[in-house]
Order: structure tokens, then C-alpha cells, then sequence
């Protein structure tokens, strides 16, 4: 069974960096968006940056209005990794970051989930 294996969650000062990973445990065919989710306490989970790929148009990012200009998402399309370079971090980043990666609906299943890594930003 694939699972996404994702690193780089820890510890921050405000204003600091970290760099999230997520890559599947074995090779999976097919995805054409990958994404990252946080989740404070007590709210919901929320989509944080977006990057998918094929078509005419390319790749492809979008990210939350929160995070514009800190966050920058990319990937290695090689080995199906994603990552999440979060600068200027502030408190108010502080959640469980998940990455999520999507296929086509004919695949089943057609998206995986990371178990999540906790970012907090404190000083």
C-alpha cells in the first residue's frame, strides 16, 4: 500500500525557515497535482499551495493569500517529491502540514494522503 512519507516539520523561530518533503513509498503512476494542507488546533484543514501539471498550460502553482510571497511549493517529478519551502515564518503558520497527491477519478484510489508534520512557530 502506498503511503506519502513526509519530513522537515520542526521547531521555529518567527521569521525563520523550513523546508517540508513528501514522497510516496514506492512508485505510483499517474499524478498530476500535488498539494499541501495545514491544520491548526481546532480549525480546519485548509489548502496551503497547489502545483499540478499536464495540458497546454504547464505547471501550474497557486497558493493561499495567506502564505503568497513566503511560501514557494515545487517538485521533482523524477521521483514524485514535492516540497514546501516556508520562509518568514510567523506564529500563525503553526499547524500540522499534510501533502496530498492526486490522480486522474479511473484511478483507484486516486489520491493519497501524508500522515502530516507538525511546523510551530514560536520564540
Amino acid at each position: 500500500q502506498v503511503q506519502l512519507v513526509e519530513s522537515g516539520g520542526g521547531l521555529v523561530q518567527p521569521g525563520g525557515s523550513l523546508r517540508l518533503s513528501c514522497a510516496p513509498s514506492t512508485n505510483v503512476i499517474g499524478i498530476n497535482a500535488m498539494d499541501w494542507y495545514r491544520q491548526a488546533p481546532g480549525r480546519q484543514r485548509t489548502l496551503v499551495a497547489t502545483i499540478t501539471s499536464g495540458g497546454t498550460t504547464g505547471t501550474v502553482t497557486n497558493y493561499a493569500d495567506s502564505v503568497k510571497g513566503r511560501f514557494t511549493i515545487s517538485r521533482n517529478i523524477a521521483n514524485n517529491t514535492v516540497y514546501l519551502q516556508m520562509n518568514s515564518l510567523k506564529p500563525e503558520d503553526t499547524a500540522v502540514y499534510y501533502c496530498r497527491m492526486e490522480r486522474p477519478r479511473w484511478y483507484i484510489p486516486y489520491e493519497y494522503w501524508g500522515q502530516g508534520t507538525q511546523v510551530t512557530v514560536s520564540s
